[in-house]
Parts: C-alpha cells; sequence; structure tokens
C-alpha cells in the first residue's frame, strides 16, 4: 500500500511538473473585487521560478466615514491548463489599519490576515496583458472585542485582476 501511495504521489508530482511553463517574471495592474470595501488593489506579481510567484496586493478605502489601508502578500504555484491559460493556488498574510468617524464616533485600529488564494488567468499573446480571476478567502486573526474591522473574522475576497506583463 505504501509502494501504490508513494507511486501515485509521484506521478502527480511529475505531472504538474510537465505542465509547468515559464511565467512572466514582473506583471502590474489591477485587482478589482469588493472584500470589505476594498474595491481596487494594486497587484504587482514577480515570478521566482518557472512555476513559482509573489503576488504584492496593495488596497485602499477612502470613504465618508471609513478609511482603510490593507497589504497583502501571497506565494503562489502556477500550472498550465493550455492555450495562454494558467491556473494558480497560494498562501500568504496580510496587515492593515482602518479608522471610522461618524456622527461624533471615533475608533481605529489595525488587523492581521493569513489567505489562501485559488484562480485562473489568461495571458494574451498578442499583447502583454493578463487577464485573472480568483478567490482569496481572508482569515483576520485580531478581530475581536472593542477594535473589531468587521463583524466576523472571515472574508471571501473575489476579484477580476489585470496586468501588464514585462521582463
Amino acid at each position: 500500500m505504501k509502494k501504490l501511495f508513494l507511486s501515485a504521489f509521484m506521478l502527480i508530482g511529475l505531472a504538474f511538473n510537465a505542465q509547468a511553463q515559464d511565467i512572466s517574471k514582473n506583471a502590474l495592474g489591477l485587482r478589482i473585487g469588493d472584500n470589505d470595501g476594498f474595491g481596487g488593489e494594486i497587484s504587482y506579481q514577480r515570478g521566482i521560478g518557472s512555476n513559482n510567484r509573489l503576488e504584492f496586493d496593495l488596497g485602499w478605502r477612502n470613504s465618508k466615514d471609513v478609511d482603510a489601508l490593507k497589504l497583502v502578500g501571497l506565494y503562489q504555484w502556477v500550472w498550465n491548463i493550455e492555450g495562454g491559460f494558467n491556473w494558480y493556488a497560494g498562501v500568504g498574510a496580510g496587515l492593515g489599519s482602518w479608522s471610522y468617524d461618524k456622527n461624533g464616533i471615533s475608533d481605529s485600529g489595525a488587523f492581521a490576515l493569513v489567505a489562501g488564494d485559488l484562480g485562473i488567468e489568461y495571458n494574451f499573446n498578442e499583447a502583454p496583458i493578463q487577464l485573472s480571476l480568483d478567490i482569496r478567502p481572508e482569515f483576520y486573526l485580531n478581530n475581536s472585542g472593542d477594535n473589531q474591522f468587521r463583524e466576523d473574522s472571515f472574508g471571501p475576497d473575489i476579484a477580476l485582476g489585470v496586468r501588464y506583463r514585462f521582463n
């Protein structure tokens, strides 16, 4: 049974390795979603191997009552599907701060989060543009007591990304 499990594990690893492709060294653009009012994020991807990359997203919220800033960093594994399509998965963490001021009531605080990431992307051959759609579930670590950024500790962040790829 151990040999069967080990053989299956090695075959899966070889299949993923065979589908790996060179990803862009750099990509810069926007990630547009709506998790906790962070409607847009500046997104930067840095390739660190043939199928691995880092992604950094800086989101901000500047509304009448709430101001907030969030920085998330993710490590991603990328696998080629076919014809310019890739799928990817990743893990990461983030930090942020927020302030609230309405009707004379003010509060502020900081938060930390851990996140996963799962998505699909398309890289155009004709132009150095990348489109992506992903879900990034975020779990807020210090979201309790009076210093709460949100009502619960979970935020599903679904977004569309548009990036310019360059070396």
